[in-house]
């Protein structure tokens, strides 16, 4: 767009024309763009990006030893827009007179710090030296803008005046000393580790001799352990065979003895108490039937008997016959004397009984009264 103008990221655009609101004299612009009319506004570029100025100065120490020093200063313009104004009122012609200006404000403070030290105290204390510059240089930088952010103070010499390499001849010695003692007890123990590293070997040649002495007399056991292991294993093979013949045989036996015991020993046992029990049952029979036979003719010779009771009563009657007896109760006397007979007649039907060997039945309690007669 006509007119309008931005700066670069590293740059500040500053617009002179016109009035200000503030109390600059002109218009600083950062980080955006902005309208510049023509004719009646100019706008000017400062950089804000990093310079470097270098300083080589001549410089003498407080013991009036004259030194060398060269430093590098790395600053830049401050980002605030009172830096940038004041920066601007004197670089935005000729801004390389940033470097020019900042290397002499430092090679004035360098002079005068170094001044304040000894040789020994710049010597080992530069980064002291370096801080004293800055902080002393700070206030005069900050008036003309510009902002240091670094300061490397690079080399320190005395020219060919010899103080420096005097100073460091202690020190050196000390070094020299500390490096041939280095240096001894490295090739000490260089020499000790070839001499352990010497033994090492012999030791691992004496243990690989003795380990192949080992090793073949293993190899030589193992040949002579295989060379007997064919027949060792043959024999063991043959115990393990003919124990297995053993077992089996006596298996074998076993297993014929429960089929002796099954097919002959069981039957002839079922036979024979077949036979017993038979012969017993044919016995029990027997004896039941004599018994019966026996009890058979008891009913016999009882039925016989009892056929003959009459004839025994009425001889037992006729022995009355004839006799002079008197019967005293009448018709009951009468039914006692035929009473009596009776049981004289059962008498010896028992008697008879008991000599055929047959007991007799249990007899009534009381025998019925017998007839009271009397003799005239």
């Amino acid at each position: 767009m006509l007119g309008y103008k931005v700066p670069a990221p590293d740059e500040a655009m500053l617009i002179s024309g016109g009035k200000n609101k503030g109390e600059t004299p002109f218009k600083v612009v950062t980080g955006h763009g902005a309208f510049v009319l023509p004719f009646f506004r100019k706008a000017r570029f400062l950089t804000l990006s990093m310079n470097e100025a270098e300083v080589e100065e001549r410089c003498v120490t407080k013991q009036g030893i004259t030194l060398n020093v060269r430093a590098v200063i790395a600053f830049k313009v401050g980002n605030d827009e009172v830096s940038i104004v004041n920066a601007g009122q004197r670089f935005l012609s000729d801004q390389n007179q940033m470097s020019v200006l900042t290397g002499r404000i430092f090679a004035g403070h360098l002079r005068s710090i170094i001044g304040s030290m000894t040789v020994e105290e710049i010597v080992t204390e530069r980064q002291k030296l370096a801080s004293e510059v800055l902080e002393g240089s700070k206030e005069e930088m900050g008036r003309i803008g510009l902002s240091v952010d670094a300061l490397q103070i690079q080399s320190i010499d005395d020219g060919d005046l010899g103080y420096i390499v005097a100073m460091s001849a202690p020190h050196t010695a000390a070094i020299q000393r500390s490096a041939q003692i280095s240096q001894s007890q490295a090739r000490q123990q260089a020499a000790e580790a070839e001499q352990e590293s010497q033994r090492r070997q012999a030791e691992y040649a004496r243990e690989t001799a003795i380990v192949q002495a080992q090793y073949k007399a293993e190899v030589d056991k193992a040949q002579a352990d295989a060379g007997q292991a064919g027949p060792l294993a043959a024999a063991q093979a043959q115990r393990g065979v003919l124990q297995a013949q053993t077992e089996l045989a006596q298996r074998n036996a076993e297993l014929r003895q429960q089929q002796l015991v099954a097919e002959v020993v069981k039957p002839a046992e079922a036979e024979a108490e077949k036979t017993r029990v038979l012969a017993l049952a044919d016995a029990e029979r027997i004896r039941i039937q004599a018994e019966a036979a026996a009890s058979h003719n008891r009913v016999a010779l009882d039925r016989m008997l009892i056929d003959q009771l009459p004839l025994i009563v009425r001889e037992a009657a006729a022995g009355l016959n004839g006799a002079n007896v008197n019967i005293l109760n009448g018709a009951t006397g009468l039914g006692e004397m035929a009473a009596s007979l009776v049981g004289q007649g059962l008498t010896i039907f028992e008697s008879i009984r008991g000599n055929l060997g047959q007991p007799a039945e249990d007899s009534p309690d009381d025998e019925p009264d017998r007839p009271q007669l009397s003799s005239g």
